[in-house]
């Protein structure tokens, strides 16, 4: 078997899925449970920390881990960071088959701090039978230490380990989501997989192929760049409950664009559409959304003097990115930390009609769960659970299965195709 901890709604198990090969997930989360039943990912709903270690001695070929990362994340406290001597003290005494986790939870700042500590329980116990055959583990930089002591014991038990910094831009994500890895195997040599993008194309050369630019969020979303689509409308407050996704300081705009009747969600599936655009007017694919017909360059005029790009929240230092370039990390969960598409003006080679004068930059857009999803590049139809809140959260904390098939595919023996991972199609 092999055996997911923390598995999330489904990031490692959806690229082993891709990759023909099936894992068996621990998860306790409710919604990421019934997202992952949804996808078909077999499941045990359960707590990590108590699941006892037996049932997996002596059948498990590969162990995943992606402990959870609210107490070490810069979107978080980051009191993980005050506890990572406590935590180092655990992964410490479970290599020696010593169970100090009770002791060690109490002056833990974070109680979520002591989860990273958990797959050594599982890996003591497997390797008393020699297993398992590899192991991939994933967490934010900041426990790149906590992984550097994970390598160190486990070269002491026969493996062959190399952990750092990976970009997952880098293997085709659009996304620069950077993440602590760890890769361990008692059979090969244990590297990072070869990447396949870089920020700027490479050329062919006598060695090979050059890699390819970074894949931008409108590459991955479908939206050409001549097309200039509005991003998809997400309204709070709707079926599903969840909390008003839009940012407190566009609320009061958007009830008043809704009052002149500029604004108006679209149901999910359906063309994007302009702020601006009344039933009989052109969608920014080119289209009357009543005809289907071309639209006169009066109807576009307005819109091609904006262009959007990604917010990764509403504080003065969040990351922008046009695009025509990867998104920034996504995470979710707090008010502050809520994605949001907003509008800036465009490079033009030539004044538009009317250029002079002033017209208000729409407002900003709450990002989609599906949008998020393609961004984290599971496909665009992945079954997300539960109302808003809870899908974003799942979304902001998942594995990019991309990312996570160039990690397996090695320790598999099965060849990648990235062309198995259809994003906005």
């Amino acid at each position: 078997m092999i055996l997911d901890l923390y598995a999330g709604p489904g990031g490692w198990s959806h690229a082993l899925t891709v990759l023909g090969v099936p894992d068996i997930g621990l998860e306790w989360d409710p919604w990421a449970c019934k997202t992952r039943a949804m996808a078909g990912h077999f499941t045990l709903r359960t707590d990590v920390a108590l699941y006892p270690v037996w049932p997996w001695v002596g059948r498990t070929r590969g162990l995943i881990a992606s402990p959870p990362c609210q107490a070490w994340s810069m979107a978080g406290k980051r009191l993980g960071l005050v506890d990572q001597p406590l935590v180092h003290q655990a992964v410490a005494d479970l290599a020696a088959g010593l169970d100090t986790r009770e002791e060690l939870l109490g002056p833990c700042r974070d109680k979520r701090s002591l989860l990273a500590a958990e797959p050594m329980r599982y890996l003591h116990a497997l390797n008393t039978a020699g297993q398992p055959e590899w192991i991939a583990m994933e967490e934010v930089p900041d426990v790149l230490p906590l992984w550097r002591q994970y390598a160190a014991v486990l070269r002491g038990w026969g493996f062959s380990v190399w952990c750092g910094i990976l970009n997952t831009a880098d293997y085709g994500v659009p996304q620069t989501r950077r993440r602590a890895i760890l890769l361990a195997s008692r059979v090969r040599t244990a590297q990072p997989p070869p990447p396949t993008h870089a920020q700027i194309a490479e050329p062919q050369t006598l060695f090979g192929p050059g890699r390819d630019r970074w894949v931008s969020m409108a590459q991955a979303l479908g939206w050409g760049a001549t097309d200039r689509p509005v991003p998809t409308v997400c309204a709070g407050g709707g079926p599903g409950g969840g909390p008003e996704p839009f940012p407190s300081g566009s609320r009061k705009t958007l009830a008043a664009a809704r009052a002149r009747g500029t604004w108006t969600p679209r149901p999910e599936g359906t063309a994007p559409t302009s702020r601006h655009e009344q039933p009989d007017r052109a969608d920014r694919h080119g289209r009357h959304r009543s005809t289907g017909r071309p639209p006169t360059a009066s109807t576009t005029a307005e819109d091609h003097r904006w262009s959007w790009s990604l917010r990764s929240n509403n504080q003065a230092n969040a990351t922008v990115r046009p695009l025509s370039e990867p998104a920034g990390t996504l995470f979710f969960g707090h008010r502050a930390n809520e994605c949001t598409w907003v509008a800036e003006p465009a490079v033009q080679d030539s004044p538009a009609p009317g250029a002079g004068q002033s017209v208000a930059a729409p407002e900003p857009i709450r990002i989609t769960a599906r949008e998020a999803g393609i961004l984290q590049s599971f496909p665009a139809s992945y079954p997300w659970q539960g109302n808003k809140g809870q899908q974003f959260s799942q979304i902001g904390n998942a594995v990019p299965p991309l990312f996570a098939a160039h990690l397996l595919a090695p320790h598999l023996n099965v060849t990648l195709n990235p062309d198995d991972f259809a994003l906005a199609a």
